[in-house]
């Protein structure tokens, strides 16, 4: 063999030896990455667990927190103010409420306080500028309302935020179109502020433009409302208000919309007058993707509206102040109450407590409705609710509709509604029909949601 042939494989082993030798460290090497992403991905899957599991825990672990950090969320709440320009100059807030989420137990509620809400102190010599939609637009401070608010309920609100119709449009725009059954027919038109409403009644997808023409919707042009049972004229208008805004919150919290929560704090940020710290409230954000508006709580203040003659020619709204003390202690601290709705009494022994709660089932009649197809799902209702232990007094149908909602008509306490739409296992609280002629203190209208 000549030379040229030996020192060319001599060349050809020495290299196939180097090759052979950078596999083996780049085996080496790839097994320490792939090691590494073994632990990762386990420390990652261990914190996701402790951090609750699933798509809350997997965001949760992501953005850095633990398991104690949704321990140390409190309840956070705020008063939302929409605020109405239709006259050149003048900031009214005519849609005021307050909005509570709670990370730990899920719960959420959303309270409307009337426009007319009275503010004076003497309601003879009543002013236009004492109903509290007007304090925003004589001081032009926000915290102004939250004090008056907070003076009407008991509350200690500290953050608000006023939402412009442009917020309304493009938050609606930007995860819509939103799916919402509009209560009634609505037709109205008003040429001096280019606002035409017009909506049949049903299932529509209402995009952002509509958003804002529906929550400003009071009454027809022939002068007509929302009926009597859903809650007429102001009431009517503040519960469409909360129920559209319930099916905002229900599409925001979609596992598809979930990519857009930066796209809606960015929306807000940039469109409301708050003091919220928006860096603060994402932390809220991975445990909100858990929440279902299944425990949404809606209610609007207690209150009456005196005769003009007995308010100085001036409409206005007159908050009972002992129904809402009650009504502030069911929403915002149930764990306070007893099941009848009282104060909790540490001297109560279970014993009382149990024959209290059956004494106050047997003492309810409800009123159940079946507002779907299927004959069945009436007489299902029905015998669930007896055998708790609740007065079944009337049965029927009524026309179809999509959700079910349960009517608090005699002031029930909310322990108990909320336990009654445990039993039925869905449904949309609502004190709307209080007052109302029917001799049923609770009436549940059977949607096609019902399972």
């Amino acid at each position: 063999m000549s030379k040229n042939k030996v020192n060319q494989r001599q060349k050809t082993n020495s290299k196939n030896k180097k090759e052979k030798k950078k596999m083996k460290t780049w085996k080496k090497v790839l097994l320490v990455i792939l090691l590494i992403i073994l632990i990762a991905g386990g420390v990652f899957a261990y914190r996701v667990h402790k951090n609750g599991g699933g798509l809350s825990g997997m965001l949760a672990t992501v953005v850095g927190h633990d398991e104690n950090t949704r321990k140390s969320l409190g309840e956070f709440q705020v008063l939302l103010m929409g605020v109405s320009t239709d006259q050149e100059g003048v900031s009214l807030t005519d849609t005021i409420m307050v909005a509570s989420y709670n990370p730990n137990s899920q719960r959420a509620v959303l309270l409307s306080i009337p426009r007319d809400s009275f503010t004076g102190t003497n309601v003879k010599r009543a002013k236009a500028s004492d109903k509290i939609n007007a304090i925003y637009n004589l001081t032009k401070d926000p915290m102004e309302t939250v004090n008056a608010v907070n003076e009407l309920t008991g509350l200690d609100l500290k953050y608000y935020a006023i939402v412009q119709t442009e917020a309304l449009i493009e938050l609606v725009d930007a995860l819509g179109p939103i799916e919402y059954d509009v209560p009634i027919d609505m037709d109205y038109d008003d040429v001096t502020q280019d606002l035409h409403i017009h909506f049949e009644k049903g299932v529509q997808e209402i995009d952002g433009q509509e958003a804002e023409e529906l929550l400003r919707f009071r009454k027809n042009n022939d002068g007509t409302s929302f009926p009597t049972e859903y809650g007429d004229n102001d009431i009517g208008r503040m519960r469409n208000q909360r129920e559209f805004l319930t099916a905002v919150v229900e599409q925001t919290v979609k596992l598809e919309n979930i990519t857009k929560l930066g796209t809606v704090l960015d929306i807000a940020s940039r469109n409301l007058i708050t003091n919220v710290d928006f860096n603060a409230l994402k932390d809220y954000l991975p445990y909100a993707v858990e929440f279902s508006t299944e425990n949404l709580l809606t209610e609007s203040l207690p209150g009456s509206v005196p005769s003009l003659s007995q308010t100085n020619n001036v409409s206005i709204f007159v908050v009972d102040e002992e129904a809402t003390e009650q009504m502030i202690k069911e929403l915002f601290y149930p764990e306070t109450l007893t099941e009848d709705g009282n104060t909790v009494d540490e001297n109560t022994t279970n014993s009382s407590s149990s024959d209290s709660t059956t004494s106050s089932k047997s003492s309810v009649k409800v009123e159940v409705l079946n507002g779907t197809n299927d004959g069945k799902v009436l007489q299902e209702v029905v015998n669930k609710l007896k055998e708790e232990g609740y007065n079944v007094s009337r049965t029927g149908n009524t026309t179809s509709t999509s959700k079910t909602v349960i009517l608090n008509k005699n002031d029930v306490s909310n322990m108990v509604i909320d336990e009654i739409k445990q039993v039925v296992g869905t449904g949309t609280i609502s004190s709307n029909g209080a007052g109302s002629s029917s001799k049923a203190d609770i009436t549940i209208v059977i949607g096609k949601d019902y399972e």
